[in-house]
């Protein structure tokens, strides 16, 4: 029952993979001893494996490395595609909301930091900004369509436009996802349930930040235009 203890049964085999500390010499030999002597487990079927500090910390580097440049490469992407920085500002912070929700469960339950992490922060980042896009285009397609409208009516006529979209794709993909959770492998395991996490919040944040968010940053952008031509006027004056 120790929180430094976690084992996980393999799918269709008698295996089991057991996580711990860093366990010493003498510690692993009461080890290997006990599951002889409780378990009938032969000492050659037994194989262990140490991960330093040192290697989760360069996985963890790793991870963030690839994350930022993804989320870089996004960001000059919509940019350029809507023309508009405040676009790209409000994908880019869902994107992070995203990625420090789901690094939080990993830290709250304590979940090994390995390769795996690496291709599921990619896949939440990936997988997130899709949704987003979907979205954006619609906000765009609805100022050219319903001009003279109040921007906020625009945004949320085109969340509601696009909901039903983004909540049937999230659901067919979490179906898929925890289908691969109860009957893959302990690798897939690892992979799909942070996975499951990523999907559920990367559709919180699409349709409930990244258009207010692109609001907001529309009205302080206003807001400056105005301010600056009113002094402008003052000046003139």
């Amino acid at each position: 029952n120790s929180p430094d203890i976690q084992t996980q049964k393999v799918a269709n085999s008698d295996e089991v993979i057991i996580k711990s500390r860093f366990l010493s010499e003498d510690e692993m030999k009461n080890l290997y001893q006990t599951l002889e002597a409780d378990f009938n487990v032969p000492e050659e079927n037994i194989h262990t494996e140490n991960i330093s500090g040192a290697v989760s910390v360069e996985m963890r580097r790793d991870a963030v490395i690839a994350v930022i440049i993804a989320t870089i490469l996004m960001l000059i992407y919509i940019w350029f595609r809507f023309k508009d920085i405040r676009f790209a500002g409000s994908a880019v912070l869902a994107l992070i909301h995203d990625c420090f929700v789901t690094i939080g469960f990993y830290a709250i339950f304590r979940w090994t930091v390995d390769s795996t992490f690496i291709a599921c922060m990619l896949t939440i980042v990936g997988y997130s900004i899709n949704a987003t896009i979907i979205i954006f285009d619609r906000i765009r397609e609805n100022l050219g369509r319903l001009r003279g409208k109040d921007i906020k009516e625009i945004v949320n006529a085109s969340i509601t436009q696009t909901f039903s979209r983004s909540i049937n794709t999230s659901i067919t993909t979490l179906i898929m996802v925890i289908v691969l959770y109860i009957f893959g492998v302990s690798s897939i395991k690892a992979f799909a349930l942070p996975l499951m996490i990523g999907i559920i919040c990367g559709a919180y944040s699409s349709i409930c930040i990244t258009g207010p968010l692109w609001y907001d940053f529309k009205n302080i952008g206003n807001k400056q235009v105005a301010v600056t031509s009113k002094v402008v006027e003052k000046e003139t004056n």
